[in-house]
């Protein structure tokens, strides 16, 4: 399994090798396309919410552009958001779709259904503590480490069955991808904030060099648009 290393490794040839030589693997992280939830700026979480028909086209629209890196395998969170956005990069690719609920977003209990203000309202002290980096169960949920512990695993499984220069694609949510980069480029959970967000239906992608993956592209695909609902 290729272990989980440091940003930066020093591979020249724009990261197209790894240290021993090989072609380099990439992992693509998508997050899933717009939902009223996010309008909204609703928590949520592990919440099914589907689509809405802007989210399709994002997904529609992205899917062409991530059909151009020819993907060796795609693999998604169960719920709908992200089952929906893998199904179209499916659709013009011709992979099938592998579904683990392992890269579900981060259950966060009573937070999931609140509005941004409402979980100010509600739970001012928890959202600041957490925003301080702190180790918080937010409305009685999930850490950020949990999550990645159970994300950053399937991520690597699927990576190491790519062959050498192969491409997988991970389509998840804001906080999951954002805390699964976090743990394979080995930094410790108080700096994965400074990650930043995703907008929907944008993506980061990590390559394969010789101390590990590191950040080749973050956020990219961005119209622009804001981030809305990062963590969900």
């Amino acid at each position: 399994m290729t272990r989980a290393g440091t940003a930066g490794d020093g591979t020249t040839g724009g990261g197209t090798t790894s240290g021993n030589g090989r072609t380099s693997r990439k992992i693509v992280l998508w997050r899933h396309g717009q939902t009223s939830w996010n309008l909204e700026r609703r928590f949520q979480g592990s919440t099914d919410i589907e689509l809405t028909e802007a989210g399709v086209a994002q997904a529609r629209r992205a899917a062409r552009l991530l059909a151009s890196l020819k993907p060796d395998a795609i693999v998604a969170s169960d719920l709908m958001r992200a089952a929906a956005t893998a199904a179209e990069l499916a659709d013009v690719t011709g992979l099938a779709v592998t579904h683990d609920e392992a890269l579900r977003e981060t259950y966060a209990g009573e937070w999931q259904g609140l509005t941004h203000d409402e979980i100010l309202d509600k739970y001012g002290d928890q959202y600041a503590a957490w925003k301080r980096g702190e180790a918080v169960r937010r409305g009685g949920g999930e850490l950020e480490t949990e999550v990645a512990d159970r994300a950053a695993p399937v991520v690597l499984e699927h990576a190491d069955r790519l062959p050498p220069g192969g491409t997988l694609v991970v389509v998840s949510h804001g906080g999951t991808i954002r805390t699964t980069i976090g743990r394979l480029l080995g930094l410790e959970s108080y700096y994965w904030e400074g990650l930043g967000g995703l907008s929907n239906c944008c993506w980061s992608v990590l390559g394969e060099g010789a101390r590990g993956w590191r950040l080749m592209e973050h956020n990219a695909g961005t119209l622009p648009e804001p981030v809305l609902g990062d963590d969900d």
